[in-house]
């Protein structure tokens, strides 16, 4: 087989487990190391034992969120249509797609940065710093990352543009150059020159400029289809219009995530540093069984977009069956794993006692929730390959539609353990409704093929 055409074939005709191997096993490790890469920059600001900084870092985490959101807005929008353009053989399009992503990532982050500037004290507020040593560390650590912004959303959507064709080698790839990177300027920014909370975000900064180098230069030299995509800029309404369908709810899903995120801290925050700091440090550790499930998801999304817009309905079905029977094993051993060590994990973050004590009890809840959260992800990919605008607008903005009611009313009747189960509740919600919106996907394909055979 030509070396050129290796990337469809996975996506074409591969078998289905060959297949799925090829596309998420690298997405898994990516994901895995990314998390890693999260958990670098807590371990690290851990070993000042500052609890404040910790929970400053904790704070920031949505402004790093609202960057990713904008990147995944232009990644999973315009990565799932350039598959479908694959899938039909409209290659130049896809150049064109590619190109709008580009460089509509950059303008976007612009933009951000100059509203960061001048809105940055009543941003660092509302995310619930309240004391003067947390409101100004807070401050530091998110001005630095609005401010190099443009690598994180740059990143992101470059990211699922190398994946869109099939590349997830080469977007594992981007992702260890970016841990390799922190690895690197953490320690020197944090323990060596003593930047601390502007060392943790600088390092993010230039760890997600050199990935998105490396994808830059992939989809340059190297891609089956997209080569040529930088000279792109223009793009017709109609296929903006196709990006951003999908894309918005990508969106959405995170503002949605930041929402759930300011409601955590501004509740936890009224119990102390201690309880927020234990979220923190749970929600870390918690990411690497929900990251391997999410690796698998996203590393099949072109497999899923590329044969629904062939039609290809058996091997469509096929692949989110092993898909769904994947996570299940991913999700089960693992959470299983991080509960048995659960102390001895935590100790690693810190050693204040009241972190120890409460980080145990948040991480059982958060183990719980990462069980749904995979086929949460997995039924919104699904919907997002296919193109399915409104039902990836349902699972987006049904978590964070939920959770305001759930949190507040559990919080009222249960105090902090309201505060720590209402996440788990509202995804279990949200998973379940994803797999009626999956069952009413799936009536609809069948039909369709049904109407296809009557006609010819």
């Amino acid at each position: 087989m030509e070396e050129t055409t290796t990337n469809e074939y996975y996506l074409k005709s591969a078998p289905i487990t060959k297949a799925i191997a090829r596309l998420s096993i690298p997405m898994m490790i990516g994901m895995s190391v990314n998390t890693i890469y999260n958990v670098i920059n807590a371990f690290f600001i851990g070993l000042l034992h500052n609890t404040e900084m910790l929970t400053a870092v904790t704070l920031g985490l949505p402004i790093f969120t609202v960057l990713m959101a904008f990147g995944n807005m232009f990644g999973a929008g315009g990565g799932t249509f350039i598959t479908r353009l694959i899938a039909k053989k409209e290659i130049e399009k896809a150049r064109k797609v590619a190109g709008y992503t580009f460089y509509s990532s950059i303008v976007s982050a612009v933009l951000l940065a100059i509203l960061a500037l001048f809105t940055i004290t009543p941003i660092v507020k509302l995310m619930g710093a309240d004391t003067t040593t947390i409101i100004n560390y807070t401050k530091n650590y998110s001005l630095t990352v609005f401010l190099g912004g443009f690598s994180i959303i740059l990143n992101f959507a470059l990211e699922q543009i190398v994946r869109a064709e099939g590349a997830s080698k080469e977007s594992m790839y981007g992702m260890f150059i970016s841990t390799a990177l922190s690895l690197v300027f953490d320690p020197l920014f944090i323990l060596i020159l003593k930047f601390n909370v502007i060392g943790v975000a600088l390092a993010m900064v230039l760890a997600n400029i050199g990935s998105s180098i490396y994808y830059i230069y992939y989809l340059e030299t190297k891609s089956e289809h997209l080569k040529g995509f930088i000279k792109h800029f223009k793009l017709s309404l109609k296929d903006k219009i196709e990006i951003y369908k999908i894309g918005i709810s990508e969106l959405l899903l995170t503002v949605f995530l930041i929402i759930t995120t300011l409601l955590l801290n501004n509740f936890s925050i009224a119990y102390g540093d201690s309880v927020v700091a234990g979220f923190g440090i749970a929600l870390r550790i918690v990411q690497v069984p929900e990251f391997l499930s999410m690796g698998l998801s996203l590393g099949i999304i072109p497999l899923i977009a590329y044969n629904f817009s062939n039609k290809n309905l058996t091997r469509l079905k096929e692949s989110i069956k092993q898909s769904s029977l994947w996570i299940l094993l991913l999700s089960g051993t693992f959470v299983t794993l991080v509960y048995i060590f659960r102390e001895s994990i935590i100790n690693l973050f810190s050693k204040d006692p009241s972190v120890l004590n409460i980080g145990q009890y948040i991480m059982l809840a958060m183990l719980i929730s990462a069980l749904f959260n995979g086929f949460t992800t997995l039924f919104t990919g699904i919907f997002q390959a296919s193109g399915q605008g409104i039902p990836s607008t349902i699972m987006s903005v049904t978590q964070g539609i939920l959770y305001i009611p759930i949190v507040i009313i559990l919080h009222s009747f249960f105090g902090l353990q309201g505060v720590i189960w209402s996440m788990t509740i509202t995804e279990i919600i949200t998973c379940m409704t994803g797999l009626i919106l999956y069952i009413i996907f799936s009536y609809k394909m069948k039909g369709a093929v049904v109407l296809k055979i009557v006609k010819s």
